[in-house]
């Protein structure tokens, strides 16, 4: 109730109405973009894979309720950890709903990267484009300049040219990113809320809109490419 008396204090020109419940087949009723932020937290010391027994019995209820009462064109982004396992999880019970409609977040770990690379070039963040993230939203993930752009001086050029020092694009950049989210609790003892609420809409922004000429990562459920084991889900470009 507090959060929904918060949504009406913003006064957001586009939010029409709040419903309040914790009845999924409710809450998930003809809906056409569901982001599931219900897991349980992660804490400071522990890995995401430490959710993981308390997470597949929410994700299965999700993706169940999904399955009987969303829109079958539903959009689906799963944020709450271990994320790539949660929506494999919730596809699997959802199967009515097609496979590539289930996407983990990998965004926050995308903006992450972006931001570090804008700090390193001392460039606005929207200067750089096209870091991938591949992989799991974990400290497994590899966080890729390879092919990344950024605006100097009015002119586009490659970022490992204009970084133009190999060891940290291999090693302190990949490390740091990999490493930000528990960098996060560390401060502030608590997980990413801001940062990952944002790194939420922007996904959904470039799902529902198209992402123009910037390359974006998100988790999907692996069709085979790029050499990776199928029906996994895991963060391409």
């Amino acid at each position: 109730e507090g959060v929904v008396m918060e949504l009406a204090d913003c006064a957001l020109p586009l939010l029409v109405g709040v419903l309040p419940t914790a009845n999924p087949e409710e809450a998930f009723k003809d809906v056409a973009a569901a982001f599931l932020v219900g897991a349980m937290p992660r804490r400071e010391g522990m890995e995401r894979k430490d959710l993981l027994s308390a997470n597949v019995r929410i994700f299965k209820e999700q993706g169940q309720a999904l399955d009987k009462v969303a829109k079958k064109d539903v959009k689906v982004l799963v944020v709450g950890n271990p994320a790539n396992t949660n929506a494999l999880i919730c596809s699997k019970y959802a199967p009515s709903i097609p496979k590539e409609n289930f996407t983990a977040m990998t965004r926050l770990d995308q903006n992450r990267a972006q931001s570090q690379l804008a700090a390193k070039l001392g460039v606005p963040v929207q200067d750089v484009k096209n870091v991938i993230i591949w992989g799991n939203h974990s400290s497994t993930q590899f966080p890729d300049a390879s092919n990344a752009v950024v605006k100097v001086g009015g002119s586009e050029k490659p970022v490992p040219a204009a970084v133009n020092d190999d060891a940290y694009l291999k090693s302190t950049f990949v490390t740091t990113v990999q490493k930000r989210g528990a960098a996060v609790i560390a401060a502030r003892k608590m997980s990413s809320a801001l940062s990952a609420a944002k790194a939420a809409s922007d996904h959904m922004k470039d799902w529902f809109l198209g992402t123009g000429d910037r390359w974006v990562s998100m988790g999907v459920v692996s069709d085979g490419s790029y050499g990776t084991p199928r029906d996994v889900v895991y963060s391409f470009p």
